[in-house]
């Protein structure tokens, strides 16, 4: 059976989604679509919107075949170790091919930057540890970095799907059998959009995520499978809000040395949080009083994530010295791919958690307990839960 990787996180899963499922499918002509999707906490340091059970049967009805969690450690991260930590799930799971979405049309010719990479690879982090610390966040240290080694690559860099696809084509390019690369336009709403017509079928899912919140369901009816409207209709809806008590008691009750030790906490950030944390009233006051020039909302969010999640770096390194697979759903196809690639998968494969696993997803299981804590609606995540069959 060939197969097609996907990185996602469908926070919700809307329309542009589905498309893109349809069009890997097209393009890859696989007979399985392999979705790695980030668990409860995503990329930018937010919890989702919906639990990652929710998203992962949304995904399978709607063109998904297999779903894997992309584990905590890698999922809330920057581009560079969210895009490592995907690819090799991927790749383990034997993967030919990886499609992507870009905000670009046509798509720049990322195949051709993933061998650039290659042959440059001691160029480019030379250069990159040339502007280390030098105020810049990291899209524009990227920005700067490829304009002048490569630039015939002409991207938006402030473009979180631009990077990420360039992080893909790095990651892939590190393998002896890498990934086809396979970008699929962005149809309808870009990335960043926030609002959209009644009518409209595609928008973005930060549009989507908007409109829920407040409440106007009439708005987003067309742009959203059944699954999907029907699941934000009845279900607790997630946002930082829901964490800021929680992340407000970590903080006036850790001491200074404590939260040195939470991961990426570094030039005393901790002093300007503790401190912000003292006076703000809400989640969005307390980023919006520690932010800076150089620490990105993103950047802080996911910080503080950690913080939530009290997240060690000896905790994150752990897992990246010893990776899995965690099953998150199938359907038959999936399954019979499962079967069919056992005997190459040289990761553990987890289906169920047991003593013998719990402790390769120990970050994934406190993750799930504390996001949980946004609702008693919210079910348990992880220790009896089993992979849903569609």
């Amino acid at each position: 059976m060939k197969s097609c990787g996907i990185v996602a996180e469908y926070d919700p899963f809307h329309n542009g989604h589905r498309y893109h499922l349809k069009k890997a499918r097209e393009s890859s002509q696989s007979d399985c679509l392999v979705v790695v999707m980030s668990g409860n906490f995503l990329q930018r340091g937010e919890p989702a919107i919906l639990d990652k059970w929710q998203r992962t049967k949304a995904a399978l009805e709607n063109g998904a075949d297999l779903v894997v969690e992309l584990p905590f450690a890698f999922a809330v991260q920057s581009a560079d170790y969210f895009a490592k930590g995907s690819i090799q799930l991927l790749q383990a799971l034997g993967c030919t091919d990886l499609c992507f979405g870009t905000d670009a049309d046509p798509a720049p010719d990322y195949s051709a930057f993933a061998a650039f990479y290659k042959q440059n690879e001691k160029k480019i982090e030379s250069k990159f540890l040339e502007l280390k610390n030098n105020g810049m966040n990291y899209p524009q240290q990227m920005a700067t970095v490829f304009r002048e080694l490569y630039p015939d690559l002409d991207i938006d860099f402030s473009s979180p799907n631009h990077i990420l696809a360039m992080s893909y084509a790095k990651e892939t390019s590190k393998y002896n059998e890498p990934m086809r690369l396979l970008p699929v336009s962005r149809s309808g709403s870009q990335y960043h959009d926030r609002s959209f017509s009644k009518n409209q079928e595609i928008a973005s899912a930060t549009a989507v995520r908007k409109a829920v919140f407040q409440n106007d369901f009439d708005l987003i009816k067309n742009s959203l499978p059944d699954r999907s409207y029907a699941d934000l209709k009845q279900n607790y809806l997630v946002r930082w809000e829901d964490h800021w008590p929680f992340l407000k008691y970590q903080l006036l009750s850790s001491s200074a040395t404590a939260l040195k030790k939470i991961y990426q906490m570094t030039e005393g950030l901790e002093q300007r949080m503790m401190s912000a944390a003292k006076q703000a009233g809400s989640f969005q006051e307390f980023i919006g009083t520690v932010k800076t020039k150089r620490y990105t909302w993103v950047r802080l969010s996911r910080l503080s994530a950690y913080v939530l999640n009290q997240i060690t770096s000896e905790e994150i390194l752990a897992v990246r010295d010893k990776p899995y697979i965690r099953i998150l759903g199938f359907n038959a196809v999936g399954q019979l791919y499962l079967n069919q690639q056992k005997k190459i998968i040289k990761y553990p494969l987890i289906s169920n958690i047991n003593k013998k696993n719990q402790a390769l997803v120990k970050l994934d299981i406190k993750a799930g307990e504390v996001y949980q804590l946004a609702s008693e609606k919210i079910v348990i995540q992880d220790l009896t839960r089993s992979p849903i069959k569609n």
